[in-house]
């Protein structure tokens, strides 16, 4: 008989908890804005070049140095960034920003309008690697920087987590151990908020997704703005009918070296409009969700 692995395939099953959104809104929307450009693996840092979410679909075959895949990152952090701050900003809409620190510690403008628009920042590492490659000691270490450094360049210390694409088997437990995060988003499976226990402790995860998220253009599953547009809206109006008994959340990620081309922030204009224009709806920070949660379902007690 195989081991068995520490996964919960039941969740809330067929009987969610109500979550009671501020309002009674019958859907919580939460839009974030994944910060990564400059804190990619290069060759300054790494000795090799990263095209990963960019034009090029993510492959390079330039030996060496790729200037290609560099530009196509700065396009994000030069313009995508200013044109998605932009959208939103002209909307009053919130925002959570998924930030790589060193990204932000190499862009100081980028820090400072992140500051005085009032968004969250939820710590995506140090740098945009793959922690699941990083031994616990070098994992631990990348928090620690991570901590430190948004802590200087936003004036607050994150109170989320979340890793690139998938985080190691320890994460969870040294983000614990390093104390100051209320929740984590480092996991796909849920439409809700849930706790958890690591070791003693109660835990927040707060779960994000791949799905409604613009990284399809650079996988090929999106081309234009329309493409964009009908796929979110058909989520979204699916998640706001559930809403009449069973309200979810729904998390959108961005990408400014993806989404902030003129032609794809389009279609997120778009969504942006068509959602606001419905009744009931809780534009969020994602911390915000964190703090409704923890106030309206507290951590259970140790059965």
């Amino acid at each position: 008989m195989a081991t068995p692995l520490e996964r919960n395939l039941v969740g809330y099953g067929g009987d969610p908890p109500h979550p009671h959104w501020p309002g009674e809104a019958r859907i919580a929307v939460n839009f974030v804005m994944n910060y990564e450009e400059g804190s990619e693996y290069n060759m300054g840092d790494d000795g090799v070049s990263e095209a990963s979410l960019t034009e090029s679909g993510g492959v390079s075959d330039v030996r060496g140095r790729d200037l290609g895949a560099e530009g196509m990152f700065e396009y994000g952090s030069r313009v995508g960034f200013w044109r998605v701050l932009r959208l939103f900003k002209e909307r009053g809409l919130p925002l959570t920003v998924f930030a790589c620190a060193l990204a932000l510690e190499r862009n100081p403008p980028a820090a400072a309008a992140i500051r005085d628009a009032g968004f969250d920042v939820c710590a995506h590492g140090w740098r945009w690697v793959k922690h699941h490659e990083l031994s616990e000691d070098e994992e631990r270490r990348h928090i620690q920087l991570a901590v430190a450094s948004l802590a200087k360049t936003t004036g607050e210390r994150p109170l989320g987590w979340y890793c690139r694409s998938t985080p190691s088997v320890n994460t969870r437990r040294l983000l614990v151990e390093e104390g100051g995060f209320l929740y984590d988003s480092d996991a796909y499976n849920d439409e809700l908020p849930y706790w958890v226990r690591v070791g003693e402790r109660p835990h927040l995860v707060v779960p994000y997704s791949l799905t409604t998220n613009d990284s399809k253009f650079g996988r090929g599953g999106l081309f234009t703005g329309s493409d964009y547009f009908t796929f979110v809206k058909d989520g979204f109006d699916m998640l706001y009918a559930e809403g009449r008994t069973l309200p979810k959340m729904m998390s959108l990620g961005l990408h400014l070296r993806l989404i902030g081309h003129p032609s794809r922030a389009a279609g997120l204009e778009r969504v942006l409009d068509y959602m606001a224009a419905q009744r009931d709806v809780w534009f969020a920070r994602r911390i915000d969700i964190a703090r409704h949660w923890m106030a309206t379902h507290p951590a259970p007690g140790r059965s």
